[in-house]
C-alpha cells in the first residue's frame, strides 16, 4: 500500500473521531431532555441539550441560539407565551406600539424527534432546533396569549378581535426535503385581551377584557371550521374575564367574582337567551370576593390558585362531575406572596404532583420566592379529595414587572426531573422528580422566563 494512502486511512478515522468527541462534550452521557427558554432581557429564544453525567446527574450543555430566530428589538419588542407540540414550538412575540411595530409568531421546529416501536419508542436528537416558519408585521393585532387544544395552537390577536389556528399537523416533511406549512386560519371572537377555550376543534369561545360597558362579560361563540364569525355571544354576571379553559365538555372562565361555567355548544344551536351560566362559589377575601386569573387542565380536573395571603388556596375542580364543586387545599402562603398558575406532572409510578410557585408581586418587594410541591392523589385511587402539600422551599429569584419575569417549570418526557427558571439570578435549576430535591443548578444569564421541553433520554436499544 502506497504510504500517502495509508496516512489518509489512518488520519481520516482519527479525524472523524475527534469531531464526534467535539461535538459531544466528554463525560456527559446520553441527552436527557432538549431546553428551550426565553431570555426576556434580550427577546430571544436560547436552547441546550441536557445529559446525565456518570452519576446520573444533569448536566446543561453549551447555550445556543435557534438557527433563523430574527433579531428582535428588546426595547420594542417582547416574547410572550409558548406552546410546544409534536416536537414544534409556537412562540408569540408582541410589541411596544399596539402592533404598530412588529408582532406575531415564530414556529421553530425543535430537532427532538421520537421513534415509536408500538410498546415504546425511542427519543432522538440528531437534528438541530430552526425556525420552520413565522409572522411578523404590523397586522398581527398584537398577541398576548397562546392556547394549544386538541393539538392545535390558537394564538390571541388581541387588537384585531379574533385569533389565529395553526395545525403542527401540517408542518411535516413530504417528498425529498421539501417541507409542508399550514395556512393559519383568522376566527373572530372576544376582544382586547383576548381569553380562549375551543372544545373538540369544533368551537371557540373567545372572551373580553372589559369590566365595562357594552362589552363587559362577553364571551363570543364561533364555529372552528364554519365562516369564522361568531354565532352568537352571550355575557358572564361580572367583566374583567381572564381566563378560559374546556374540559369534559364544560367551558370555564375567570371573571372579575370566581369561576363560571358552561356546558360546550358543540352544534352551535344555542342562542343568548338559552345559555346556561353557572357559578362556583370561592369565597371572598374580606368583603371581595375571590378569582383566579388562569387555568390548567390535568386529566378531567380543572386546577386554579386563589385568595391572597394567608387565605390562598389550590383548587380542583372535578369537571366531569354534573354539578362542579370546589375542592381548596390551603396554601402556606406568606404576606406579600402571590400564588402562580399550579403545573402538573404525573410520573410512571402513578404519583401526581402540582407545582405552586410563590412570587412577589414585584421586584421591589422584600419577601422570599418559594416553590409548593403538593401530592394531588396520594391514595391513587384517582379522586383528587385528598390532594396535600408535601414540600415547600426556597428558590431563585423572581424579577415580576407586570406580566414578565415569574418563574416557569418544564420537565423531561420520562418525568425524571423537572426545571425551572428563576429570572432574577439567570439560573435554571434541575430539580429530582424522585426525591423533590434540587440536584443542579445552571447559570445560563440574562433574565430566563418561559421553558420548555422536549424529549426523554436517548437510548439505542
Amino acid at each position: 500500500m502506497r504510504p500517502m494512502l495509508r496516512l489518509c486511512l489512518t488520519v481520516v478515522p482519527v479525524l472523524l473521531l475527534v469531531s464526534w468527541c467535539l461535538a459531544r462534550p466528554a463525560d456527559q452521557g446520553e441527552p436527557l431532555t432538549r431546553l428551550f427558554f426565553q431570555n426576556h432581557k434580550t427577546s430571544m429564544l436560547k436552547w441546550a441539550d441536557v445529559r446525565l453525567s456518570d452519576g446520573k446527574m444533569p448536566i446543561l450543555g453549551p447555550l445556543q441560539d435557534v438557527a433563523g430566530f430574527k433579531k428582535l428589538d428588546a426595547a420594542k419588542q417582547k416574547l410572550v407565551q409558548m406552546k410546544e407540540q409534536n416536537g414544534l414550538i409556537l412562540v408569540g412575540v408582541r410589541d411596544e406600539d399596539n402592533g404598530n411595530y412588529e408582532s406575531g409568531w415564530i414556529l421553530v421546529h425543535t430537532g427532538v424527534g421520537y421513534v415509536d416501536h408500538g410498546d415504546h419508542g425511542h427519543w432522538r436528537y440528531k437534528k438541530l432546533p430552526e425556525v420552520w416558519d413565522s409572522r411578523l408585521d404590523d397586522k398581527q393585532g398584537n398577541p398576548a396569549h397562546l392556547y394549544l387544544y386538541d393539538g392545535c395552537f390558537y394564538l390571541a390577536n388581541d387588537l384585531l378581535n379574533g385569533y389565529t389556528r395553526i395545525d403542527p399537523a401540517k408542518y411535516a416533511t413530504s417528498t425529498g426535503r421539501k417541507l409542508g406549512k399550514d395556512t393559519p386560519r383568522f376566527l373572530k371572537g372576544g376582544g382586547n385581551h383576548i381569553t380562549l377555550a375551543v372544545v373538540e376543534d369544533k368551537v371557540g369561545y373567545s372572551c373580553w377584557i372589559d369590566g365595562g360597558g357594552p362589552n363587559k362579560g362577553r364571551v363570543d361563540v364561533t364555529a372552528i371550521h364554519g365562516k369564522g364569525e361568531p354565532a352568537y355571544s352571550f355575557q358572564l354576571p361580572s367583566g374583567v374575564i381572564h381566563g378560559a379553559i374546556a374540559n369534559s365538555g364544560k367551558v370555564f372562565f375567570a371573571p372579575a367574582e370566581s369561576v363560571c361555567w358552561v356546558e360546550a355548544d358543540l352544534t352551535l344551536t344555542g342562542k343568548p337567551e338559552t345559555v346556561k351560566i353557572h357559578h362556583i362559589d370561592l369565597g371572598k377575601d374580606g368583603d371581595k370576593a375571590r378569582r383566579t386569573g388562569a387555568f390548567t387542565n390535568h386529566g378531567k380536573y380543572v386546577l386554579f390558585t386563589t385568595g391572597r395571603d394567608e387565605g390562598s388556596m389550590l383548587v380542583l375542580v372535578d369537571a366531569k362531575a354534573a354539578e362542579p364543586k370546589p375542592i381548596s387545599v390551603p396554601l402556606a402562603v406568606k404576606k406579600g406572596q402571590r400564588a402562580l398558575t399550579p403545573e402538573v406532572a404525573a410520573l410512571p409510578d402513578g404519583r401526581v404532583y402540582a407545582f405552586v410557585f410563590l412570587n412577589p408581586p414585584s421586584a421591589d418587594v422584600e419577601v422570599d420566592d418559594e416553590l409548593i410541591v403538593l401530592e394531588l392523589d396520594p391514595n391513587k385511587d384517582g379522586n383528587y379529595s385528598d390532594a396535600k402539600p408535601i414540600k415547600m422551599m426556597k428558590i431563585g429569584k423572581s424579577a415580576v414587572s407586570g406580566h414578565y419575569g415569574h418563574h416557569d417549570i418544564a420537565f423531561d418526557a420520562d418525568r425524571r426531573f423537572a426545571f425551572f427558571t428563576n429570572p432574577g439570578d439567570g439560573t435554571i435549576t434541575a430539580l429530582s422528580l424522585k426525591t423533590l430535591e434540587p440536584v443542579a443548578t445552571f447559570k445560563v444569564g440574562g433574565m430566563p422566563t418561559a421553558l420548555l421541553a422536549r424529549g426523554g433520554l436517548e437510548d439505542h436499544d
